[in-house]
């Protein structure tokens, strides 16, 4: 089979695995996968991974002069992908009624955040093709947070006669939690699925509008009620009778229908294309997710639980019931539609390299996805990833969100949000900061270890936000927090203030580091820079922070630069701490074993001599933030080389990984956390050292990329997107401790590293520093607007699309001078 180049829509077999995540902050997601159908539907706050209740669409056409000809129905589908194998097909899958005729060929094609599918068959009269979407809007969180999705199914007449076609759409109450309290009612344009809440189980409503702004639109609540497949087998019979049914709900007091139906009928002339919409609109209003409290908490009583005490979307604040919402989908879609339509043009209008472009708009999945929550209050909250059934790693954790660059830019002001949640709700008296925020959002305990890379992260990232903004008045508010943050972190891992971080301190690898590395010394330089930038502009005192910085750079360029990369200094003796096998931890526990190589070797899940990915890490996200450059850049520079070299496989045969291997098998290709290319490898070194995580291999490309090294930076962004390709993974889904992982989202960091844009609303210019030759365009987004930034006949230009960029002057620094 030909290969797929980047950027091209999904056909064959690499249909598979596609599932394109449709959803809000918040709202849980409806999955268009590659045959134009529905999975992984999560409505209820939790993932529900496979999960593909009977929804779906059919056609019905035939000659219009000939009522007694022929007729072919299908379910607007493709053929059924090899995902796991006919033979292997689960009782779940009966939902899908996986059996009836679809269309012979489809192609799926992303345009974020519009999910496109065109369907053919050679024994259809019409050929098919279906858009989805959830409102994506930049700047405007709340029309990015509605529990809706948006169909398009079009219809054209391939034929030179004129044909009657009827279009269907089916959805069951797949919402139901129990046999009473159920409704299956008729709306305006649509019908209404819902299930009742109790008083034991307040949580358990939910409802689902199916509506059609389609004047010839007719609402069937009358399903066939029996057992076995009676119900799919009557819902096909009409559907290939070409029915269009107009019922109410059943009278008698059996049961309700399962489920409810559209029928729009219209003709088509030869040639001709007709489409008909599609809305679909959810409410679940409560849930029973609550975070991040000690294991000893007294349950709340039902009657007693809250948005302050349990997770309450903010949809369900905003709009006070199902229908609200629908009519308010119903009123703005097309505007809603304008303006998604408008941001994803100007994201495609990117010139850039095709496998960057991918890696970018597919990975801004995430945020349409279960990861991401947005409780009541509108503050935006989330877990690492999504498992199958429930959240990976609750509290926008610090240190895993540090990468994620795309949120900063698109939605600054969750952005910010989080920031305030840091340093002024997780953060105690001693200026300890909880890396897992609770859920609800409120004070958390404080009992375990700061994570040093998350919470210098957050110094990194309010110096950003800052930038992003230029809102002076939210650096001020912030700023004594932020101050009280940095001292907590040296007095706990420099109290000596010699700028080496010897005392032990957690990180993302779920361990401690003992002693100073590469790592988290270039978070720890870039903090100390930060507050010396901030400090200054507020008139504050900050000598402290200025000499330290250069004690952090003195020690990090001299003491653990090996001449190839930054490596770490293994230290347990003249430490505050007690000794490792003291220290609480997260499995660090010591068997008789690990005593024994602690007297041979120190502590257990160390990286020593090895040459890691994340080694200069804190130097991409002070990039990333807008710093310029803090440590020698040829030192920097090196070791991102020798992470390419030592640690890049083009092909993993004969790569060991003990670990977790389903990010990358052999022969695919990956770029390792770690490796020992001088030996002394740590018999136990850090967990993960031998995995591959698309998070740490976009933000090394970006950091090679940014140092001028594009074909390598390139080449790995490569490696990533031909393991995601909808083969064996699904293209909108990067996997690490979960699915949809935040991590991934340090891929939109390829546009600034790329285009070399990056725009300062503080100084009001845009600096522009690219990395490809010649003209180019590339998608820009700040906290006033959006548009297309580049090189156009030479000279530097931007086109805002959307909103106002305030512009001074453009910096531009083109690629002969800047390689």
């Amino acid at each position: 089979m030909a290969t797929r180049s980047f950027g091209d829509s999904y056909t064959g077999e690499y249909l598979n695995q596609v599932a394109f995540p449709l959803g809000g902050f918040g709202t849980g997601m409806i999955c268009m996968d590659g045959i134009g159908g529905f999975t992984h539907v999560s409505l209820r706050h939790t993932p529900a991974v496979e999960h593909a209740p009977r929804v779906f669409a059919g056609v019905h056409v035939r000659k219009a002069k000939d009522p007694s000809a022929q007729s072919v129905a299908r379910v607007v589908e493709g053929r059924v992908p090899l995902r796991y194998g006919y033979a292997n097909c689960r009782d779940t899958d009966l939902e899908r009624l996986y059996g009836l005729p679809r269309f012979e060929r489809s192609s799926f094609r992303q345009r974020f955040p519009f999910a496109e599918v065109a369907l053919e068959d050679d024994a259809v009269p019409v050929s098919a093709r279906i858009r989805a979407f959830n409102p994506f809007v930049p700047n405007d969180a709340d029309a990015s947070s509605l529990p809706v999705a948006g169909l398009e199914y079009s219809f054209k007449n391939t034929t030179t006669e004129r044909l009657a076609v009827v279009v269907s759409f089916h959805a069951k109450n797949f919402l139901k939690q129990r046999d009473d309290g159920l409704r299956v009612e008729p709306i305006p344009g649509g019908v209404l699925l819902y299930q009742e809440p109790s008083a034991q189980a307040p949580w358990e409503e939910g409802g689902l509008c199916v509506l059609s702004p389609d004047p010839a639109t007719t609402v069937d609540c009358q399903w066939f009620r029996g057992g076995w497949f009676d119900e799919g087998t009557v819902l096909w019979r009409r559907i290939a009778m070409g029915e269009t049914r107009s019922t109410q709900p059943y009278a008698d007091k059996h049961s309700v229908s399962p489920g409810g139906s559209l029928y729009v009928p219209f003709s088509l002339e030869p040639g001709q294309e007709h489409t008909v919409r599609v809305l679909l609109v959810w409410y679940v209003p409560r849930s029973t997710l609550r975070e991040g409290q000690p294991r000893d908490e007294e349950p709340i009583p039902i009657n007693e639980r809250s948005a302050e005490t349990h997770y309450v979307p903010w949809y369900a604040a905003r709009f006070g019931n199902l229908r609200t919402i629908a009519d308010y989908f119903l009123a703005h879609y097309d505007d809603l539609l304008e303006k998604s339509e408008r941001f994803s043009r100007a994201l495609f209008a990117s010139t850039l390299a095709p496998e960057a472009l991918e890696a970018v708009s597919s990975n801004l999945s995430i945020l349409k996805s279960t990861t991401v929550m947005r409780q009541h209050d509108g503050r935006f909250w989330a877990w690492e990833g999504s498992a199958d059934t429930f959240g990976s790693c609750h509290g926008t954790c610090q240190h895993v969100w540090n990468y994620a660059q795309a949120m900063a830019h698109l939605f600054s002001e969750l952005e910010r949000g989080i920031r305030e949640t840091e340093h002024e709700v997780c953060m105690d008296q001693r200026g300890h900061q909880e890396f897992r925020t609770p859920l609800p959002i409120r004070p958390a305990q404080n009992r375990f270890h700061a994570a040093a890379d998350g919470q210098l992260g957050g110094v990194i990232k309010v110096y950003r936000e800052w930038r992003v903004s230029g809102s002076r008045a939210w650096l001020q508010r912030l700023w004594p927090n932020v101050r009280k943050s940095l001292d907590f972190m040296i007095e706990t891992w420099d109290p000596h203030h010699s700028g080496a971080l010897e005392e032990p301190h957690h990180n993302t690898y779920d361990i401690e580091f003992w002693g100073p590395n590469g790592m988290t010394s270039s978070f720890y330089a870039s903090a100390l820079e930060a507050a010396v930038r901030m400090g200054e502009a507020l008139g504050d005192d900050v000598a402290t922070y200025r000499k330290l910085r250069s004690l952090t750079v003195s020690h990090l360029e001299d003491e653990l630069f090996n001449g190839d990369y930054f490596v770490q200094k293994v230290q347990v003796k003249g430490l505050k701490a007690q000794t490792p096998s003291q220290v609480e931890t997260i499995h660090a526990s010591y068997s008789p074993e690990a005593l024994a190589l602690l007297e041979s070797e120190g502590p257990k899940y160390q990286y020593g001599n090895g040459c890691l990915s994340d080694g200069v890490l804190g130097f991409w996200i002070a990039q990333c933030a807008g710093l310029a450059e803090i440590a020698d850049h040829d030192k920097i520079g090196s070791h991102l080389l020798a992470v390419y070299r030592y640690n890049f496989r083009a092909d993993l045969t004969g790569h060991a990984n003990p670990q977790r291997p389903r990010y990358a098998l052999a022969p695919e290709g990956g770029l390792l956390l770690c490796s020992w290319p001088k030996q002394n490898a740590p018999t136990i070194p850090f967990p993960y050292s031998d995995e591959v995580w698309t998070g740490i291999e976009y933000q090394v490309a970006c950091h090679l990329i940014s140092y001028g090294h594009v074909s390598e930076g390139l080449e790995i962004v490569r490696a990533v997107r031909k393991r995601y390709d909808g083969r064996h993974r699904n293209p909108f889904d990067e996997v690490e401790c979960g699915r949809w992982y935040a991590r991934a989202l340090a891929s939109y960091g390829l546009l600034a590293a790329l285009s070399g844009a990056r725009y300062d609303a503080v100084e009001r210019v845009l600096y522009l520093s690219p990395k490809v030759p010649g003209d180019f365009a590339a998608f820009l987004c700040t906290a006033g607007g959006y548009g297309t930034v580049g090189v156009r006949g030479g000279k530097p230009f931007l086109d805002v699309t959307e909103g106002e960029i305030k512009l001074d002057k453009i910096e531009y620094t083109p690629l002969a001078r800047s390689a």
